[in-house]
C-alpha cells in the first residue's frame, strides 16, 4: 500500500468543485458555425470524481448552487445520475446580473484543426464559495473522508476560494485524511495575482500527500525550478521530472506520490499517451504510446480520477498508473469531459489496447 487509508469513513473521496455546464457543438463543428448544440454539467473536479463514483466508492461535491436555478436543477441531477452526492448552500441569484453557474462553451477539433474553448466565467456561484457554509468537524471528523481532491482552478478563483481549499486541506490534515491536489495552473487566472496564488499554492501543497501536475504546473504555481516542458525525448523528461521531484520534496515534505501525464497532440484526433509516477523513491513510467481521440477535454480529469481511485485501494505503483493512463485515455473516446468506467476489466482491457466486442 503506497498510502495509508483512513477505515470506517462515510465517503471515500470528497472536492470542492465550481459547477457549470458545457455547451458543445454537434457533428465535430467549430462553435461559429454550430446549428444544434449539447448541454453537459462539468467542472475538473467532479470530472475526477467520476471515476471512483461510477467504480462503487462514494464521492461527494462540495459547492454551491443558485437557488431556483434550472441550470442548478439540471448539474444535480447530473451528479445523481453518475453517483456524485453535493453538499452546498443555495445562494439567491439577485436578479438578472446576479449569480450564475459558469458556461463552458468549446468544440472538440478534428485532425488538423484543434479544439477551442471559451470560458464564461463571470458572476459565477463558485466565488462565493466560504468555509463558514460547510460544517468541516462534522465531514472530516464525524462521517469521515478518505481523501480528499483540491484543484488549482478552485484555488484561483477568487480569495474567498483559495482561502477555503486552504481551509479545507487544514482540517482533513487534522482528521487524517490524505490531500490530492492537482495544480491546474492557468495563466489566465494568475495574472496580476502572482503573489498571492503562490503563497496560497504553496501551502496547500505543502499539506498535500499527492501533486498532480506537468512540468510547467509546479514551475510556475510553486515556483520549482524545473525544465522545460515540450520537444523533448521520453528520456530527457523523465530526468528532468526526476531532478524537479527532489525540489518538491524539500518544498513539499509531505508529499508521497507525484504524478504527470505525457501528452503529445499528433493531431486534435490522435495523441501520443503517456504517465510517470513516483512513490517512495521508485518511478513508474508508461512510455507513450498513440490513442485515438473524439474530444480530449477531461482527459487529464481522468488520470488523476484513476489515479486516486487505485490509491484508495490499496494498489502499487503500476498498478495506480495503469488505471490512472486507462482513465485518461478513455475520457477522451467519449463526448463526455468526464470517463465512467463500468468496471476495473474495462480499464484493464484499454491499457492492454484489447479493443475486442464484449458481449
Amino acid at each position: 500500500m503506497i498510502l495509508s487509508v483512513r477505515d470506517g469513513c462515510a465517503w471515500s473521496i470528497a472536492a470542492a468543485t465550481s459547477m457549470g455546464v458545457r455547451l458543445q457543438p454537434l457533428g465535430a463543428r467549430t462553435v461559429s458555425a454550430g446549428g444544434l448544440y449539447s448541454l453537459q454539467a462539468t467542472s475538473a473536479e467532479t470530472n475526477v470524481l467520476s471515476v471512483p463514483a461510477s467504480l462503487g466508492l462514494p464521492a461527494l461535491a462540495l459547492t454551491c448552487f443558485v437557488e431556483g436555478s434550472p441550470i442548478a436543477a439540471f448539474i444535480k441531477g447530473d451528479l445523481r445520475r453518475r453517483g456524485i452526492a453535493y453538499r452546498g448552500p443555495e445562494l439567491p441569484q439577485g436578479g438578472p446580473w446576479g449569480l450564475r453557474h459558469q458556461f463552458n462553451i468549446a468544440d472538440s477539433g478534428f485532425g488538423v484543426r484543434g479544439p477551442v474553448v471559451h470560458n464564461d466565467r463571470a458572476g459565477e456561484v463558485g466565488l462565493r464559495l466560504r468555509v463558514e457554509d460547510f460544517d468541516l468537524k462534522t465531514l472530516f471528523e464525524q462521517e469521515g473522508v478518505a481523501m480528499l481532491h483540491i484543484s488549482g482552478l478552485i484555488a484561483a478563483l477568487s480569495p474567498s476560494t483559495g482561502a477555503f481549499c486552504l481551509s479545507l486541506a487544514s482540517a482533513a490534515k487534522a482528521a487524517g485524511t490524505m490531500v490530492s491536489f492537482d495544480i491546474n495552473y492557468r495563466a489566465s487566472f494568475w495574472k496580476g495575482r502572482e503573489a498571492e496564488l503562490r503563497d496560497v499554492f504553496t501551502k496547500i501543497a505543502t499539506l498535500s500527500d499527492i501533486l498532480c501536475g506537468n512540468e510547467e504546473d509546479f514551475q510556475l504555481a510553486l515556483g520549482v525550478e524545473g525544465p522545460e516542458s515540450g520537444g523533448r525525448d521520453l528520456a530527457t523528461r523523465v530526468s528532468g521530472f526526476r531532478e524537479m521531484i527532489l525540489r518538491l520534496r524539500g518544498l513539499c515534505p509531505r508529499a508521497v506520490v507525484f504524478a504527470t501525464t505525457l501528452r503529445q497532440v499528433l493531431s486534435a484526433s490522435s495523441h501520443l499517451w503517456g504517465s510517470i509516477l513516483f512513490a517512495d523513491g521508485d518511478f513508474s513510467i508508461i512510455e507513450p504510446r498513440e490513442i485515438d481521440v473524439l474530444d480530449r477535454i477531461g482527459g487529464g480529469d481522468g488520470f488523476v480520477g484513476g489515479l486516486l481511485y487505485g490509491l484508495l485501494n490499496g494498489r502499487d505503483l503500476q498498478t495506480c498508473n495503469s488505471l490512472a493512463w486507462a482513465c485518461g485515455a478513455m475520457a477522451v473516446t467519449v463526448d463526455t469531459d468526464y470517463a465512467r468506467p463500468e468496471s476495473e476489466m474495462q480499464l484493464y482491457n484499454i491499457y492492454k489496447g484489447n479493443a475486442r466486442v464484449v458481449r
